[in-house]
């Protein structure tokens, strides 16, 4: 069974919200950069060409919002996290999991048996903490052969 998680919106939203910022102040600094050296004007059309170019595609990302933690059967990726540690392996390379807080963000750090780790910010997937949790569990105890015994009664 492979769980494919997203990118929160609101992390989404900010990061769009951080491109729109950065195409502006391109588009600020080339039209100063016109005015001061007298450059032609095709020069700030093509940077608000590029800006929107950008905006555009950077929306276009996270609209088909890019899997960034994919859990299945034999082992995890995360991918477009920063200091993630490592960034892929496998349930047997798996020692524990344990919840943590790094730089004011709540954490899942995955411990591997050679002494690394795998931090991933439950932050930043979409489902929610507690599901993602849950689910991360899920697959280390069946990559570990652990099966969940059903209640008797």
């Amino acid at each position: 069974m492979t769980s494919d998680y997203r990118l929160a919106a609101p992390v989404a939203v900010r990061m769009m919200g951080a491109t729109a910022a950065a195409a502006g102040l391109l588009v600020v600094l080339v039209a100063v950069l016109v005015g001061a050296f007298s450059w032609p004007r095709a020069v700030l059309s093509t940077a608000v060409v590029l800006a929107v170019v950008l905006v555009v595609g950077g929306g276009l990302v996270l609209v088909r919002r890019t899997t960034i933690v994919r859990l299945d059967d034999e082992g995890y990726r995360v991918r477009l996290v920063r200091g993630v540690g490592v960034a892929q392996g496998r349930w047997k390379d798996v020692e524990d999991v344990v919840a943590t807080t790094v730089g004011g963000a709540r954490c899942v750090v995955l411990r591997r048996r050679d002494g690394s780790t795998t931090t991933i910010p439950v932050g930043v997937v979409e489902r929610g903490e507690t599901a993602f949790v849950r689910d991360l569990q899920q697959h280390l105890n069946r990559g570990h052969g652990y099966r969940p015994v059903p209640p008797s009664f």
